[in-house]
């Protein structure tokens, strides 16, 4: 029972982070996909070509272009742009639309059915609503060879609706639905809001067994520990959720609606506004953010593209791990660097205009980052030399452990308690490295033994050999090696040497062979000696000399001791 609860709890951390990983993955691409097809420099009116009889439309997209902006001006009715005019008979694109929508607001407030028409006057259509002049259609309110009457008609027809819409939105009963279905959707919202809540914690099956009722709560798993990156996603779903229901709410009221356009119109204002200019062309906020995030989007391109010539196509040439990594990190920074250069060539950036940066830039890295400068020139030289590679086994000051990735500006060494440390890369240029697996891995270990004097060293020496022929870590060539070293103060002392193919489990094979030799010392009875000192007396009579004073002081101490002592006796 508690193997199958233990698989369950796996089964569903499983699933609860797949589904994450396919929201993240969605959310990302839509949040790149906004980024890139709403670049204000691209953005245009899909209303482009007129034919002979056209489709008249007036969707735009979301950022329009600066040259259309300041030629024309929205007509906005609570919240909604009906169409764009431009500026005429010396009135600005901005006023016109401005007393446009004074009059529609009036004809809302009159509660009156609206009446609208056209009519012809000077060769123009004129729109008229309840019996006033609301606008006049020009040349410069339509594109190039549209037909005035049918843009007349059409805008006509768009206005209208808007005011029937406008005028059914102020009547109770739909004020009435509209809030019960807010309140809903407000439910609905708070619900999903504490289940996200509680996957910071639990599992998906114990967060939704939290907060319906009536569930069981059947094995309950203890709280699980996130990452970081899953902290982050869950709280980026909290935001899409609420800005969500925001955005749903604000559409259902008029009031509401007119202040979300005014917030948004002023956010993309400040967004799509020029900033600052390279050469002859003007970039905003929103362009910086664009740029950062493909290059964002280039870096992981990179990572994955190297990660997976490494996993699928490197591995299968049995390379060392060293050249793999070399290789890819190779590969990884060269993909940057061009990408990078494509990049700002395609987002029209003169790179020339950049040398005055690129010069500062380098003089500040000279002097703030200078130990990075130096760090990262000291991987490149450690890639291409390639003194230490990942895999190799080395020892640099008291840290001793096997090389996982050599990065940029350190290097990952795992020592032999799996402990991660990062070691600058500079530091392994400066100092002195003992590199096992340089070169050749095979080592040779040596160990110290010591045997009580008197001990048959022919016998010591056949009983250490054979311990490390039959030990299956020792390399049988080069043959193991026993040397009679000196002859120490209480011991005989030898040292056994022997080799390994694998230095990172040196401990290990030290501890296993000194196990051993106990053990065959113990069987054949050859004594391991321990340092001591013995005391030899010549002559039994110590050559003390006590004054009369003390003798006789402990004459009677030793008399009053025996009387005591006899007294206690007697009793």
């Amino acid at each position: 029972m508690r193997k199958q609860q233990l698989v369950s709890q796996k089964f569903f951390k499983r699933s609860q982070k797949k589904l994450f990983n396919h929201l993240s993955k969605i959310i990302l691409t839509l949040l790149f996909l906004l980024l890139v097809f709403a670049i204000p420099s691209q953005a245009q009116p899909k209303l482009n070509n007129w034919s002979s009889a056209p489709i008249i439309t007036d969707s735009w997209q979301i950022f329009q272009t600066s040259e259309v902006t300041t030629k024309t001006a929205p007509v906005v009715l609570d919240g909604r742009e009906l169409f764009r005019v431009s500026a005429s008979g010396g009135y600005a694109a901005s006023e016109r639309a401005d007393g446009i929508a004074t009059q529609l607001q009036n004809a809302i407030d009159s509660n009156k059915s609206p009446q609208l028409k056209i009519e012809t006057r000077n060769q123009l259509p004129v729109i008229f609503l309840n019996g006033e002049q609301l606008l006049t259609v020009t040349n410069q309110d339509s594109f190039k060879g549209a037909i005035l009457q049918e843009r007349a008609q059409f805008w006509s027809q768009k206005i209208l609706k808007a005011i029937e819409k406008a005028q059914q939105e102020r009547t109770n009963n739909y004020l009435q639905q509209q809030l019960s279905l807010s309140g809903f959707i407000l439910l609905i919202a708070l619900i999903l809001s504490r289940f996200i809540k509680q996957l910071e914690t639990y599992p998906v099956r114990e967060a939704i067994q939290r907060i319906i009722p009536g569930i069981a709560k059947r094995n309950r798993a203890k709280p699980s520990n996130l990452t970081t990156l899953y902290r982050l996603k869950l709280g980026l779903l909290q935001f899409i959720l609420w800005v969500s229901v925001l955005f749903i709410i604000t559409e259902f009221f008029p009031l509401l609606r007119s202040w979300r356009y005014k917030f948004l119109n002023l956010l993309i204002g400040s967004l799509t506004n020029s900033w600052f200019n390279l050469g002859d062309k003007s970039y905003s906020f929103l362009n910086l953010l664009i740029l950062t995030a493909l290059f964002w989007g280039l870096i992981i391109l990179s990572g994955n593209l190297t990660t997976l010539l490494r996993t699928r196509i490197l591995q299968v040439t049995r390379m060392n791990r060293g050249s793999q990594e070399v290789i890819s990190i190779v590969l990884k920074y060269s993909l940057i660097s061009i990408g990078t250069i494509v990049l700002l060539q395609i987002w029209g950036l003169n790179l020339s205009s950049l040398a005055l940066i690129g010069s500062a830039l380098g003089v500040g890295i000279g002097f703030g980052f200078q130990e990075i400068a130096k760090n990262f020139a000291s991987g490149l030289v450690l890639l291409f030399e390639r003194s230490v590679q990942v895999g190799d086994f080395i020892q640099i000051g008291q840290h001793l452990g096997t090389v996982e990735r050599i990065g940029a500006r350190s290097i990952v060494l795992k020592t032999l308690d799996k402990i991660s440390i990062i070691v600058p890369n500079s530091r392994l240029l400066a100092e002195e490295v003992t590199n096992w697996s340089h070169d050749n891995p095979a080592s040779r270990l040596h160990l110290p033994v010591g045997v009580a004097y008197g001990s048959d060293v022919e016998k010591v020496k056949t009983a250490l050999l054979s311990i490390a022929e039959e030990h299956p870590e020792v390399l049988r060539y080069p043959q193991p090696q026993v040397f009679f070293n000196s002859f120490g103060e209480s011991s005989l002392n030898f040292e056994l040497l022997v080799w390994t193919s694998d230095p990172s489990r040196q401990v290990r094979l030290k501890s296993d062979l000194y196990f051993q030799i106990e053990q065959i010392f113990k069987n054949k009875e050859i004594e391991v000696p321990f340092p001591q000192r013995d005391l030899h007396l010549r002559n039994a009579n110590l050559p003390l000399t006590l004054s009369p004073q003390l003798e006789n002081y402990l004459l009677q101490f030793l008399k009053s001791l025996s009387v005591q002592q006899s007294r206690n006796g007697k009793r």
